[in-house]
Order: structure tokens, then C-alpha cells, then sequence
């Protein structure tokens, strides 16, 4: 057979999960994959010292690796699994009960008898039974496999800490539990010297990505996504921001320089996604080589790339080799994935036996040595996420790995090299003059544009870059009012933070997570942070979630004309009896990210005053120094009732109409705060000519931030008419 060079890439990426106002690590996910997967996929290739690989580290991924490995890092879910059992609270219990059984349970928790025993205590009625019948021991076991579950597997296998405490299984104490949070902190703190390592031996190249994974196409030109899908609907405002691309690609080249000593060759751009505006830019900023899909060199070429009944793709010749795309003056070689290979990897492999399943993808690559007519060396590349797919394999695909790399260094037709290696010895490589601009998700960027939460992320960080620009303008002219340089360095790492793709990712119908209003409100928080450093009230949109997914929440109309005494008090039984009611599933607390302040919302109207009336939380309240109620009421046009707190006291409050505050608040509203907040507003100030309902929201803000929201969709409608016991209509 010809001779095959290949390109294994694995991409390793996580979202910048702190949150830029508390320093709180909103998700576990960086530290939990550092532990499973991380170091273990660079350290296990020391076993193949011929096959070379690429490793992408996106640098939004290595600044958090860097802070654990410090050991300074505040992650709720790490202090709380490793909490003493005997302190815990309800609540702490409850949201272990939410947290510990997030892994895969065919793969990761199998493993565990003890932890399956206690997932299947869990269940009955959504956890809370757990909550009253689990001992401590439960609680002790539950916190400790929570954890070991995701420890890598040689380190389960050999290290003295790490497999005694496998090997128990059970019955562990707080003396196990501190142990094994030593462990996880030394084996972090391997993981970026493992990668140094590697490189320096010259068995890996380490590649980079901009720097907070941005689309860099889409943050160039948002309007080029009509190209690859004409029918896109798309942003009334294009973002065109290509030195924000820019600096996304400087400072990803500039942390890569400072961790792994070394100036990156190549660019994996962030999923796979290219075009020539992008590219240019790559290469200008001295980037010698990017990859991408096979699907875009499709479109690119106009040719397709299907597959016979043995894999064989046509136009294969076309495929399996380097391209020089040439863009003006600059040039930057690109390496296409093959598309399939790699999706066996990602999605199919991990239901055979890891034998059969190296076997397999090994003859397959043989077949194309084979099959591919040419004269120079097929070069066949393999790129896919580094981490995602092993939860799904058995062993976490240690076996399916071993076996595939084998197979590879001791076929004599094969060559396992880096990119830049196999760039080097490719031969003759043709050119092209563009780029078709695409992702490698279906050859276009319908994922992050088009659908309407999409639509509505991309018009609120539109906002958020002019505000930005109007501050760094007013400093460049020396007003009086412009910001500082340090609000203006806060205000744009927050910007190129929101311009990462992780938030739309989630956005829209294509993906959905357990964590998808986490990601919401840290998509909406950096966004506010730009802001807050600049010195700006934040729009009211960033209090309202974009993904549109409606709590689960018992909703009652009203069912009788109220009669309220407006005193903070919870005063009699009957005063807010037959009011509509809004009691969504919540939790109150802090834990990884995702606080609840409000508890409930009841409203109701007496003959002249629409009543509203908020329960909190009040331990979580009690947490925010001088807090702040933004009551919505909309009619024909809207009114917002403003309530400040100051020490945990009614403190003063506004009514605005029309973005106007009113001169004399107390002659048209009362309000009051004690246990609860109490409004009733007078019904003059509400205009309802023509409507058939009112639109109300409740939102809490803290320190210029908008922390939480009742309902979670944005408005509750309330119907108007005497049937639903409330004014009549007009």
C-alpha cells in the first residue's frame, strides 16, 4: 500500500466558566475532565514513543487549569463535596443530590455499586426523600465516589491514595474524603507540565485557538453566514469587529508563548470555522497552518466527498492531502478532517470492543493506502474533541487507545506525525486562492446564528461593543467623563469573553444541557461586566434569560378582589388569600453558580390598586449588600416600580414611566419590606385602554447586575376582565 501519514488532533477545550462578578467557578467541568482526561491522554502517549499527535489547547481552558493548579480557586462543588458530612445542610444536600450524578451511568457510574445504590435512593420524589433518610455514612460515601468517579484511570490503577480507596468502594471516612482532595489538586497541577513535556521531547505539537474560542468568521463579518446557508436569518445589525478577531488571535499566541515556551504553528480554529477574512488575519499574525472539516474543503472545491460501502470517499485523492490557500500576499496551509473516521471515534467506536474497534478504524485506514491513487503520501487527519467521547467507552477508552496507537507504531506503512511534520512531508502541495466560509458543524454557522435566542445574544453583545467603543472613544479624546484605562481593560476582557461561542452553542434548538441556565446567565453576566466597568447602568434585556425554556412552576390565577395592608408582613392568612400565584421549583443558595434570591410571586387587584407581593429567600438575600426590586408592569406601555434596600431595610423607592421617574412616588404607590416585599400601585398609573392583560416581571439586582428573575421566561401574562376577578376591560 502507499505510504500514510497520520494527523491525530485532539482539541481540548472548556468555556471560561468563572464568573466575572463573584470569581466563582459556575461549573466543575474544567477540573473534573483535568482529572479524567487531560493529563492522561498526553502522559499515555510516553507508552508509544513513534507516534507523534497534536494537542489544541484553547487558552480559555489553560487560564482556568492554571488557577486550580494553584490551588486558589473558589468552585462550590469542589468545597462541597469534600465538605465535612456532619455540617451539612439541607441545602448543601440537596444540591449534592443535584450535582453527584451528572456523569455518564452506563460508563462512569456502573463502575461504583455504592454509588449506583445511592442513585437508585435517590430518585423517589426528585431527591428530597434522600435528603431525610440518608445517614452520614451515605452522605460520606456520596461525596467521595462523586468524586473518585472521575479520577484518571492510571491513577486509579497505581497510585497508592487513589486505588486503596477503589479498592474500598465503601464505608469511607473524612480522613478518605481530605485524601482524595490532595490528589486531585497534585494531579491538576501535572497537567500543564505534561503537555510542556511532551512538546519538548518532540512528540507532540501543541496548536492553539483564539482566545476565548470566538467564531472568528462570525466576529468579522456576521453577515458571512448567508453565504454558507443563503436562507439564515441573521442580526439586524451586522457585528463587524475583525481587531477584536485580531486581538483574540494575538493574545491567544501571546498566553501559548508564556505557558508552553514556544510560538504555536498552527491555529485550530474555534469549530473548525474559516474564512478568508479570518484566515488572513491568522496568517498575518503568523500562523502557518489551521485545520477544519472535510466539508469545507468540499464546498471550497465544489466537489463531494461520499462514501463507497467500504468507506472508500469519492474524490479521495482530493481529501487525504495538505492545501496552500493563498490570500493576497499571505498564505497559510489548511489540514481537512476526515469526517467519518473521526465521528467513529466520537460516536460509534465506544459500543465495540476495544479490540475490534482499534482493528476496525486501523483496516479502514489501510484500505485507503490501498485504494488512493497518487504518487505522493496520503495524509489522513483525525481531528475531534479530546475529552467528550471517553465517559462513553468502557475504561474510559484507555483499551481502544492502546490498541489503536500500537496497531499504528508498529505498521511499517504508517507514520504518526504532528501537523507541522506532516505538512513538511507531504510533497507537492496544491494551492487555492478562497476558502469557503464554513464550521465544521454541516459546512455553514447555522449552530451560533440564525434561530432567534441566537438572534437575541448576538443584538445584546452588538449593544455591549458600541458601549464599549463610545467609552474607549470618549478616552481617546480626553473627556472628563470616560472611563479609566483599567475599566477599559476590565470592559473589553469581558467583551471577548462574550464573544466566545459556547454561549450560542446552547442557545437555539440543536443543544441542550442540564446546565443550560447556568450558561445563560454567564453569557448574560460577562456582558453585564462590560458595563459595570465602564461605569454604565446595564440594560434591563441582560435580566431576562435568553434561552427561553419555562420553569416548572404552579401557576394560579386570581380568584378574588384582595384587600392588602401594604406592610412587608406576612399579616393574616386571608390578606393575600384568592391572589394569582407563581411558585416555580427553586432552590435557594449558592451553589455552582446558578442563585436563587426569589421564591415565589403572588398579584392580585383590589378596586383601585394592583397588588404584587414577593417572597424571597431570605438567607440567599441576606447575602447581597443593598439590593434592588424592579417591579414590570406592562399595559398599553409600561411602569417599573424601583424598590432599594439598604441593610436589609426598605430604604426608598421610584416609579418610572416611560423611563421617567415620577416626583412624588408615594402618592401613586406604597410599598414595604419586612419578611416580604409588598406593592400595591395605583391603578390610575397603569394605562389598560384596549388591552385584554397585563405583562408583569420581577426582577432582583445587585451592585448594578441582574441576579435573578420571576417568572424565568421574562412576563407573566394576567388577564384582564371581571371573570378572572380583576379590573374590567375597556
Amino acid at each position: 500500500m502507499k505510504r500514510a501519514h497520520l494527523v491525530l488532533l485532539w482539541h481540548m477545550h472548556q468555556p471560561q466558566y468563572r464568573d466575572p462578578e463573584s470569581g466563582r467557578y459556575v461549573l466543575p467541568w474544567t477540573r473534573l475532565h483535568a482529572l479524567k482526561d487531560y493529563w492522561g491522554m498526553v502522559e499515555m502517549l510516553r507508552e508509544f514513543p513513534d507516534f507523534h499527535a497534536t494537542f489544541n489547547i484553547v487558552p480559555s481552558l489553560g487560564m482556568q487549569l492554571e488557577e486550580y493548579a494553584s490551588g486558589n480557586f473558589n468552585e462550590p462543588w469542589f468545597s462541597l463535596a469534600f465538605k465535612n458530612a456532619e455540617e451539612l445542610t439541607r441545602e448543601d444536600k440537596a444540591e449534592i443530590i443535584a450535582r453527584a450524578f451528572q456523569l455518564n451511568q452506563e460508563r462512569l457510574m456502573s463502575r461504583w455499586p455504592r454509588l449506583v445504590e445511592l442513585h437508585e435512593w435517590s430518585r423517589p420524589a426528585g431527591g428530597a426523600q434522600a435528603q431525610v433518610t440518608f445517614t452520614l455514612r451515605d452522605w460520606r460515601d456520596l461525596q467521595l465516589l462523586s468524586q473518585l468517579a472521575w479520577m484518571d484511570e492510571s491513577w486509579l490503577e497505581k497510585d497508592d491514595v487513589v486505588s486503596r480507596l477503589a479498592s474500598k468502594g465503601k464505608d469511607y471516612s473524612e480522613s478518605d474524603k481530605s485524601a482524595l482532595k490532595g490528589k486531585q489538586i497534585e494531579l491538576i497541577r501535572m497537567v500543564l507540565p505534561a503537555y510542556r513535556d511532551a512538546a519538548r521531547r518532540a512528540q507532540i505539537e501543541i496548536s492553539t485557538t483564539p482566545l476565548y474560542h470566538p467564531i472568528l468568521p462570525l466576529v468579522c463579518d456576521s453577515d458571512i453566514a448567508r453565504v454558507a446557508n443563503p436562507s439564515t436569518p441573521l442580526p439586524r445589525r451586522a457585528y463587524r469587529r475583525p481587531e477584536d478577531a485580531r486581538e483574540q488571535l494575538r493574545r491567544a499566541r501571546r498566553y501559548h508563548e508564556r505557558v508552553f515556551e514556544s510560538q504555536p504553528a498552527g491555529l485550530w480554529p474555534s469549530e473548525g470555522s474559516v474564512s478568508d477574512q479570518a484566515l488572513t488575519l491568522a496568517a498575518e499574525e503568523g500562523f502557518q497552518w489551521f485545520g477544519t472539516d472535510e466539508g469545507v474543503l468540499g464546498r471550497t472545491l465544489n466537489v463531494g466527498f461520499f462514501r463507497d460501502s467500504n468507506g472508500l470517499p469519492a474524490n479521495a485523492d482530493r481529501l487525504y492531502k495538505p492545501w496552500r490557500l493563498q490570500l493576497g500576499g499571505n498564505g497559510i496551509t489548511g489540514l481537512f478532517r476526515d469526517h467519518h473516521l473521526s465521528d467513529l471515534i466520537g460516536f460509534v467506536y465506544s459500543r465495540m470492543d476495544a479490540k475490534g474497534a482499534a482493528a476496525d478504524l486501523h483496516l479502514r485506514m489501510r484500505h485507503l493506502g490501498e485504494s488512493v491513487q497518487g504518487n505522493q503520501p496520503l495524509t489522513i487527519s483525525l481531528f475531534l474533541d479530546g475529552e467528550n467521547a471517553w465517559e462513553y467507552y468502557p475504561g474510559n477508552g484507555r483499551e481502544f487507545l492502546r490498541e489503536f496507537y500500537r496497531r499504528i507504531q508498529n505498521d511499517q506503512d504508517f507514520r504518526a506525525l504532528t501537523a507541522s511534520e506532516a505538512i513538511a512531508a507531504a510533497g507537492d502541495i496544491p494551492a487555492t486562492t478562497g476558502i469557503f466560509p464554513a464550521s465544521w458543524i454541516n459546512a455553514n454557522f447555522d449552530v451560533w446564528i440564525g434561530h432567534s435566542e441566537d438572534l437575541a445574544a448576538w443584538e445584546l453583545l452588538w449593544d455591549a461593543r458600541e458601549a464599549y467603543a463610545r467609552g474607549a472613544e470618549a478616552r481617546e479624546k480626553g473627556r472628563p467623563d470616560a472611563p479609566t484605562e483599567t475599566a477599559l481593560r476590565e470592559a473589553f476582557e469581558s467583551l471577548l469573553a462574550a464573544e466566545g461561542s459556547d454561549w450560542c452553542w446552547w442557545f437555539g434548538p440543536e443543544h441542550s444541557t442540564a446546565n443550560d441556565a447556568e450558561f445563560d446567565a454567564l453569557y448574560r453576566k460577562h456582558l453585564t461586566g462590560i458595563y459595570l466597568a465602564l461605569g454604565q447602568v446595564a440594560p434591563e434585556e441582560l435580566a431576562k434569560p435568553i434561552k427561553r425554556r419555562p420553569e416548572h412552576a404552579l401557576k394560579l390565577a386570581p380568584a378574588g378582589v384582595l384587600k392588602v395592608k401594604v406592610d412587608g408582613r406576612d399579616t393574616s392568612y386571608f390578606e393575600w388569600l384568592g391572589a394569582g400565584l407563581y411558585s416555580p421549583e427553586r432552590r435557594g443558595g449558592s451553589m455552582h453558580g446558578r442563585v436563587f434570591y426569589l421564591h415565589e410571586l403572588r398579584y392580585g387587584f383590589e378596586e383601585g390598586r394592583f397588588c404584587v407581593r414577593i417572597d424571597p429567600f431570605p438567607e440567599a438575600l441576606g447575602e447581597l449588600e443593598d439590593p434592588e426590586f424592579r417591579i414590570t408592569i406592562g399595559g398599553a406601555d409600561e411602569v417599573t416600580i424601583v424598590v432599594n434596600l439598604e441593610r436589609g431595610h426598605l430604604k426608598e423607592f421610584a416609579v418610572e414611566k416611560d423611563r421617567l421617574c415620577l416626583l412624588n412616588p408615594k402618592s401613586v404607590a406604597e410599598v414595604a419590606f419586612e419578611r416580604v416585599l409588598e406593592v400595591a400601585i395605583e391603578k390610575d398609573q397603569i394605562n389598560v385602554e384596549g388591552q385584554t392583560k397585563l405583562k408583569l416581571g420581577v426582577a432582583l439586582w445587585h451592585g448594578g447586575l441582574p441576579v435573578d428573575v420571576l417568572p424565568a421566561e421574562g412576563f407573566l401574562d394576567v388577564d384582564l376582565g371581571e371573570e378572572t376577578s380583576s379590573w374590567p376591560l375597556k
